[in-house]
């Protein structure tokens, strides 16, 4: 089966983790390219090749700021990632209150029994 490119969607591009890395760095704000080298301790010509895949995609947008270029995150883009995630999140919350449950009645159970359930 042929390789899906990369820049075909949000969900490619998020699958690199170092792509996910500038993303992370970016929710908080713009970052020049330099920024995100140090901050991220990639090299140079690697996080330039990432933001224009995340750029491809629409991820991040850019603007000049004098010599340097400023990247910040597009949110909307990543709208399609979390309303497929949604899903998952209920059922998580599901399982995840169903834990509870048994954990409260386990409390209640080992309360009952005065502590002594081993």
């Amino acid at each position: 089966m042929a390789r899906v490119a990369t820049t075909t969607d949000a969900f490619n591009a998020v699958a690199e983790p170092k792509r996910r890395q500038i993303l992370d760095v970016l929710v908080a704000g713009e970052r020049s390219v330099n920024d995100l080298v140090t901050l991220l301790g990639l090299a140079q010509p690697q996080v330039s090749k990432h933001l224009r895949v995340l750029r491809e995609v629409g991820l991040v947008d850019v603007r000049d700021d004098g010599r340097q270029r400023m990247y910040r995150l597009n949110g909307h883009a990543l709208k399609p990632i979390h309303d497929w995630l949604k899903n998952y999140e209920q059922m998580w919350n599901d399982r995840f209150e169903a834990l509870d449950d048994v954990l409260d009645d386990l409390k209640q159970t080992e309360a009952a029994d005065g502590g002594s359930s081993k």
